[in-house]
């Protein structure tokens, strides 16, 4: 009998769903999205209002729990020019601190311009400001993390 050949994508699932959380941390926002069960699409799905480190990580680790993550990838907001400045800084040392909290792996993803494309699709999609305001977190969180899914997915499939 002949053995199907192996699809690296599918195999990442045969143990069960493979959940990815993504965010977009901001000083006033988190961004938050979710991939789907394949880790192929990501979707965004809210937005945390900051209330201060101990309560956003504790928000933060419910959404974990509540869509079954098996990690988290988190846009670092690098400079222009590559360099880190404070702001990227603050986003790593928060990275480790959901780490540790949540007890899975995170990833980091360049964000750069990952809330310019967000703006860019809202004002084509001709959505009001405050409309946009609301949802841009979530729109930029679900570009992080469709970006590290599809890279991964170019890796596994050797492209």
């Amino acid at each position: 009998m002949r053995q199907a050949a192996r699809n690296p994508v599918l195999s990442l699932t045969s143990a069960g769903a493979v959940r990815i959380l993504g965010l977009d941390i901001g000083t006033k926002r988190i961004g938050v999205a979710v991939s789907d069960p394949l880790g192929i699409t990501a979707q965004s799905v809210s937005v945390v209002e900051c209330k201060g480190s101990e309560k956003d990580l504790e928000r933060i680790v419910a959404l974990v729990e509540e869509y079954r993550a098996t990690e988290i990838v988190v846009g670092v907001p690098y400079n222009m020019d590559g360099s880190e400045g404070p702001q990227a800084q603050q986003v790593r040392r928060f990275m480790a601190e959901i780490a540790v909290r949540s007890g899975l792996p995170v990833r980091e993803w360049d964000e750069r311009l990952s809330t310019v494309a967000a703006e860019r699709v809202l004002l084509e999609a001709d959505m009001s400001r405050a409309k946009r305001r609301k949802v841009v977190d979530k729109l930029a969180a679900a570009i992080i993390l469709q970006g590290f899914l599809d890279k991964r997915r170019g890796e596994l499939l050797g492209s």
